[in-house]
């Protein structure tokens, strides 16, 4: 008995150890297929275009800058960053402010008219972008309203309902007590929810801007239907312009892919720490 209890016990650090290699090994395997996309782009951004037809995974002989000149200066780097960072941070604040106080009040005012809004805002989620393209656009044009503030008046619209939704499972988690002591004390709704209760959804507000900003700076259909004119495109506008109808400058296209993406990065890396600590809040709760 005493020796089968001892074999028992020595095969289960021994099935520990297998399981824990294979997860690794599938991770690993992972790891390098969601980033061999990224290691595709960087390498060839820096090849000649003779080079990169010549071997697409191969490291470069000699590693260049003038792809990054060359896409910097075509790509009117400062402008059209500029035009795309004003559509963003405009369209992610309102979308934050504007679905942060339809979710509080839509959860705080339960009755049928507040479930069935919010519900209308749920199935709004299920309809395709592509069913409501062409009379969304027609209808902008009637408002004469095709240019940079349309295109936030849209982005504020789509974004709202995932926003609302996120906000609303939150808010549901806050008590109502903080709400009537704020009132006691003398607060108006205003002073309420943006003292009190938009500070504690915090860790849902940097998920929602985060979202949103992944959506918003890397669109191109919605872009391409409203502001598609000199002077007012997006990153993906302009890098489209690299791909033409007899001829495709890869490698200019990946140089300007690298550089669009740098601003995403560091926006990511800025708001890691709230990630993590937004999906530890959201683990305890």
């Amino acid at each position: 008995m005493k020796n089968s209890k001892v074999a028992s016990n020595s095969k289960k650090p021994l099935n520990i150890k297998i399981s824990t290699v294979i997860y690794t090994i599938i991770g690993l395997v992972l790891g390098v297929l969601f980033l061999s996309p990224f290691y595709i782009i960087f390498i060839n951004s820096f090849k000649s275009k003779k080079e990169l037809f010549a071997s697409t995974l191969s490291i470069p002989s000699v590693f260049t800058f003038d792809n990054y000149k060359e896409a910097f200066t075509r790509l009117d780097f400062f402008k059209t960053v500029g035009n795309s960072l004003f559509i963003t941070v405009i369209s992610i604040t309102l979308i934050i402010i504007f679905g942060s106080m339809a979710a509080w009040m839509l959860e705080r005012t339960r009755s049928k008219v507040s479930n069935i809004i919010f519900f209308l805002f749920i199935a709004s989620m299920l309809v395709p972008f592509q069913a409501v393209m062409l009379p969304l656009v027609r209808i902008m044009g009637q408002l004469h309203l095709l240019n940079m503030g349309g295109i936030i008046f849209m982005y504020v619209g789509f974004g709202a309902s995932l926003s609302i939704f996120l906000y609303h499972g939150f808010v549901k988690s806050i008590p109502k007590e903080l709400d009537e002591a704020a009132m006691i004390d003398g607060c108006n709704k205003f002073q309420t929810f943006f003292h009190i209760i938009f500070p504690l959804l915090k860790p849902t507000t940097i998920t929602v801007a985060i979202l949103n900003v992944v959506w918003i700076w890397n669109d191109f259909l919605l872009p391409s239907l409203v502001i598609n004119k000199p002077g007012t495109q997006t990153i993906p506008l302009k890098t489209f312009f690299f791909f033409g109808e007899y001829t495709k400058q890869w490698n200019l296209a990946l140089a300007g892919l690298m550089l669009t993406i740098i601003p995403v990065i560091i926006f990511y890396f800025i708001a890691q720490k709230h990630i993590i600590k937004s999906i530890t809040a959201g683990s305890i709760k």
